[in-house]
């Protein structure tokens, strides 16, 4: 069973208009999930879907929110698994490289372990694409 996720980007905006993008809760509600959230080390978050998502409500705490560096656990509703999100930013020629890593998963019992590991693959491709769509609206409608 694979336990970590990673995915990686080319985003052709800035560092800081990428880290504004994944740091700040007002925006991460606009492109990702309703959230209640801080890049504070040691701030608790929440985050809300609708139930469409297979849940309702995402907990966790900051772990490292160092520039261009997010690190935070990530506890799905009715389950007492803690897995872990890390956000990377580098830039890059025209723009910032982005890359994520979600680790843990296998801490879920088994068969769960599988399903979490294939909804968590797909939905952070669905971030992805629903960020870059976010930053290029963004950056045209400034």
């Amino acid at each position: 069973m694979k336990d970590v996720i990673t995915k990686e980007q080319f985003l052709n905006h800035s560092i800081d208009k990428v880290w504004s993008a994944i740091s700040k809760a007002e925006e991460i509600s606009t492109w990702f999930i309703d959230a209640d959230f801080k890049a504070e080390v040691g701030y608790a978050y929440t985050f809300k879907a609708s139930e469409e998502h297979g849940c309702t409500q995402i907990k966790g705490v900051v772990k490292n929110a160092d520039p261009y560096t997010l690190v935070y656990t990530w506890v799905v509703e009715n389950t007492d698994v803690e897995t872990t999100v890390k956000w990377v930013l580098e830039p890059a020629k025209e723009g910032t490289k982005l890359y994520l890593e979600h680790s843990g998963i296998s801490n879920y019992p088994k068969e769960t372990a599988v399903s979490m590991y294939t909804n968590y693959d797909g939905g952070w491709d669905n971030c992805f694409t629903e960020l870059t769509s976010y930053l290029t609206k963004e950056v045209h409608a400034g």
